[in-house]
């Protein structure tokens, strides 16, 4: 482990080495951050264990060595606790995109990229129109709550088919609908909000009652 093969530096500091030796732990990564031992990290990218790929991710950014090439590929890994920490720093990266994880078979890995491209702040076309095509057609309602709560938070016009649509969903989707209308001001919008204070749902009839 690191800690086993740590040698003196040229300058009398402490330099890690994570090559020909057992795989990284948990303790070797944060040693690693703390160290800034890139390479180190970088070899850690490509662990077996998920968790020590999602740990290094995280190590690189905080000590602001991380590529957006790094994060591209990270969008692509195996596992999906990788891909969602690879979703969560592209938020502020704008060259990487994770739109394409909008079709993740994994329900959480959607959810994740389409908070993430809601907190991105950028209204683009092929995004607006790949959260609408979520929030409308997905299976699983947590992922059409979190497509709506993105069209809601970016306020684009285009995004209303879906939102206006998650009104006639389940519960859940209803009252996150209602509160992504708040960034709309339209007769079309408020003869929605009129008729969602008659909802069946009490906190959906509140949340409506409130924007009113």
């Amino acid at each position: 482990m690191l800690q086993e093969s740590l040698c003196i530096g040229p300058i009398g500091g402490m330099i890690g080495d994570l090559s020909n030796t057992e795989p990284p732990s948990r303790p070797d990564i944060i040693l690693a951050e703390l160290q800034a031992d890139v390479p180190a990290l970088l070899e850690a990218l490509a662990a077996g264990d998920h968790s020590i790929r999602t740990l290094a991710l995280g190590s690189l950014d905080k000590i602001g060595q991380l590529a957006d090439s790094q994060v591209s590929d990270s969008l692509h890994d195996t596992h999906r606790d990788v891909r969602c920490r690879a979703i969560e720093l592209s938020i502020r990266r704008p060259n990487v995109k994770p739109m394409g994880l909008l079709s993740d078979p994994d329900d959480l890995v959607v959810e994740t990229a389409a908070w993430a491209l809601g907190e991105r702040g950028a209204i683009e076309p092929d995004i607006i129109s790949a959260l609408v095509e979520v929030g409308i057609s997905h299976d699983v309602s947590i992922c059409r709550e979190a497509a709506i709560a993105a069209l809601g938070a970016l306020g684009d016009e285009g995004g209303l088919p879906a939102i206006m649509h998650g009104l006639e969903d389940r519960a859940p989707v209803r009252r996150r609908a209602v509160l992504a209308l708040a960034p709309f001001d339209t007769p079309e919008v408020t003869n929605a909000l009129e008729r969602a204070t008659h909802d069946r749902d009490r906190q959906v009839r509140q949340a409506a009652e409130d924007l009113l």
